[in-house]
C-alpha cells in the first residue's frame, strides 16, 4: 500500500516484520473514545505486543496500548481496553477463513492518522521459523557490506 502524503504515523510495529511474512495489508478503522483519540494525536500508543483477533463478524485488536490523556481525568479509559475494528463484513470473512485454512494470523502493523482518523494497517501474516530469520539477517548484511565496498571504491 502506497503511503500517502497527508498520513501521520503514530506507531510501527518494526516486531512484526522481524517475525512474520507479511502478505496481504489492510486498513482498518478503529472505534475509540475522545480522550484516547486526543492522546494518539500526541503520539502516546503502542501495538509492539498486540494483536489481531476475528471473534463472528468483528474484529478486536487486543494489547494495543495508548496511554491516558493528562488533561482527561474522569474520562480516561483503560490504556490496555480491546478495542473493535471497523472493516466491511467481506473483509472479515475473507480474514477468517485465511486464518482457519491456511495458517495465518493478523497482525497490526502501523497506527497512523489519515484525513484526521486513526487508522490502523493490518497485515495477514505467516510465521518464520528461525533459519527463516537467519536468512533474511544473513542477506541485509551481505547488502549492507556490499554497499559499503562499493562507497570505499568511488573514493
Amino acid at each position: 500500500m502506497a503511503r500517502d502524503a497527508g498520513e501521520k504515523l503514530v506507531a510501527n510495529n518494526k516486531k512484526a516484520y522481524h517475525d512474520y511474512f507479511i502478505e496481504e495489508q489492510i486498513e482498518a478503522g478503529i472505534e475509540l473514545f475522545g480522550t484516547e483519540v486526543k492522546s494518539i494525536r500526541q503520539g502516546k500508543c503502542s501495538i509492539k505486543e498486540s494483536y489481531v483477533q476475528l471473534k463472528g463478524n468483528e474484529a478486536w485488536i487486543l494489547g494495543m496500548n495508548v496511554s491516558p490523556y493528562e488533561q482527561g481525568n474522569i474520562f480516561n479509559r483503560d490504556p490496555l481496553r480491546i478495542r473493535r475494528l471497523l472493516l466491511h463484513k467481506k473483509e472479515i470473512l475473507k480474514l477468517s477463513q485465511r486464518i482457519k485454512t491456511d495458517g495465518y494470523t493478523v497482525v497490526p502493523l502501523r497506527v497512523y492518522l489519515k484525513k484526521g482518523l486513526v487508522k490502523v494497517e493490518i497485515g495477514l501474516a505467516k510465521g518464520k521459523k528461525l533459519f527463516d530469520k537467519r536468512e533474511v539477517k544473513a542477506k541485509k548484511d551481505q547488502a549492507r557490506s556490499a554497499e559499503r565496498e562499493y562507497k570505499v571504491k568511488l573514493r
